[in-house]
C-alpha cells in the first residue's frame, strides 16, 4: 500500500521544491556491472540472465530507504511494498508490461516471473500492481549498449533499470547498467550508492 506524507517531515524537503515541478527531473547515471556469476547462476539453477537481474535490482531496492518514496500529481507518497515490472514480447509480436511482486526467495519470485510472464504473453495484456512502489527495468539483449536513456513522461515517474547485452571476455562478463530516476525521490549520491548495492547484490554467494 501507499501513504501520502509530508515532505516537510522528511530529508527529501529541499528536493521536493526544487524539482517537482522542473521541466527535467529525471537524472540518469551509468555503471557497468561484473555479472559473471549471475551468468554461473543461471546456468547452474536453470534461471534466466534477466530474472536473476531483475531479483537483484528487487534486493537492492528493499535496502534502498529513497526508493520506497515517489512524488505523484504535486505530493510525495510513501510506499511499504516493492514490485519489478519487465516489458514482456507477447505471442502477436507485440509488448506488454508485466509487474511482479518482489520476493527475498529468489525460487518464488522465478516462480512469479515465470508464470506471470507467461500469462501476459499469452493474453497479449498487460499486468499491473496496486499498492506496490514499481521499479521498471528494460532489457535490450539483442545487442550491447554502453547507455540507456528512457523517455521523461508524467505519466511515469518511476526509477527505471535498463540494460543490453552482457559482453563477455575471457573469465569474465560485464554489463553497463543504466539506472534513470526522479530527483525528487532520490540525489545522484544516493542513486550512486544503490548501484553500489546492486553491484554487492549480484556477487553474493
Amino acid at each position: 500500500m501507499k501513504q501520502q506524507i509530508n515532505p516537510q517531515e522528511t530529508n527529501r524537503a529541499f528536493a521536493f521544491e526544487m524539482w517537482l515541478n522542473a521541466p527535467m527531473p529525471m537524472v540518469t547515471l551509468v555503471k557497468t556491472m561484473n555479472v559473471s556469476r549471475l551468468l554461473r547462476l543461471s546456468k547452474k539453477q536453470h534461471i534466466k540472465f534477466n530474472t536473476l537481474m531483475c531479483w537483484c535490482i528487487g534486493k537492492a531496492a528493499t535496502e534502498t530507504e529513497e526508493l520506497y518514496l515517489l512524488p505523484e500529481d504535486g505530493n510525495l507518497f510513501r510506499y511499504d511494498q516493492i514490485a519489478i515490472n519487465v516489458v514482456v514480447r507477447n505471442r502477436k509480436g507485440g509488448i506488454n508490461s508485466c509487474d511482479i511482486p518482489f520476493s527475498a526467495d529468489l525460487q518464488q519470485f522465478n516462480r512469479d516471473y515465470l508464470e506471470l510472464t507467461t500469462r501476459v504473453a499469452e493474453e497479449c495484456q498487460s499486468s499491473f500492481l496496486d499498492g506496490y512502489m514499481i521499479v521498471g527495468t528494460s532489457a535490450m539483449i539483442q545487442t550491447e549498449l554502453d547507455c540507456v536513456v528512457n523517455q521523461y513522461t508524467d505519466k511515469f515517474l518511476n526509477p527505471m533499470v535498463m540494460w543490453g547485452k552482457y559482453r563477455k571476455r575471457w573469465f569474465k562478463a560485464t554489463l553497463p547498467v543504466s539506472f534513470q530516476f526522479h530527483h525528487v525521490q532520490m540525489d545522484g549520491g544516493d542513486a550512486a550508492r544503490f548501484l553500489e548495492r546492486l553491484q554487492r547484490t549480484i556477487h553474493l554467494p
